[in-house]
C-alpha cells in the first residue's frame, strides 16, 4: 500500500509561484507513473501533469504548458510540480496520485491518492 502526503500549497498572487511536493511512503515510487491533478470548488478533478516512472516522459494540460513542470527524485521517494506564473483560475486542491504502468491522463487510472493541498492564486 502506498500512502502520499502533498505539501507546498498556500496563498500566492497571480504570477507568483509555487513549488507542490509529494512525499510517498509504504512503497517505492520507481516503477509508477505519477501525477498531478486539481479540483476547483464545486468542479470535478482534472488532469494537471503526468511523468513516467523514469522521468523521460511528461505530458501536460494544455492549460499549464509552459508555466508548470513536473519531475520526481525516486531517491527520496517525491514528486514535485513547479508552478509559475499562476494565474486566478488555477486555484484549487491539487492531488498526487500514482499508478503502475506508463503515464496517464485519467484519473480513473490512478489507484493512489493524496489528501491534497490547497492553491489559492489572488487577482
Amino acid at each position: 500500500q502506498m500512502q502520499l502526503v502533498e505539501s507546498g500549497g498556500g496563498l500566492v498572487q497571480a504570477g507568483g509561484s509555487l513549488r507542490l511536493s509529494c512525499v510517498a511512503s509504504g512503497r517505492t515510487i520507481r516503477t509508477s507513473a505519477m501525477g498531478w491533478f486539481r479540483q476547483a470548488h464545486g468542479k470535478e478533478r482534472v488532469f494537471v501533469a503526468t511523468i513516467s516512472w523514469g522521468g523521460s516522459s511528461t505530458t501536460y494540460a494544455e492549460s499549464v504548458k509552459g508555466r508548470f513542470t513536473i519531475s520526481r527524485d525516486n531517491a527520496k521517494n517525491t514528486v514535485y510540480l513547479q508552478m509559475n506564473s499562476l494565474k486566478p483560475e488555477d486555484t484549487g486542491v491539487y492531488y498526487c496520485a500514482a499508478r503502475g504502468g506508463g503515464t496517464s491522463t485519467t484519473t480513473a487510472d490512478f489507484g493512489y491518492w493524496g489528501q491534497g493541498t490547497q492553491v489559492t492564486v489572488s487577482s
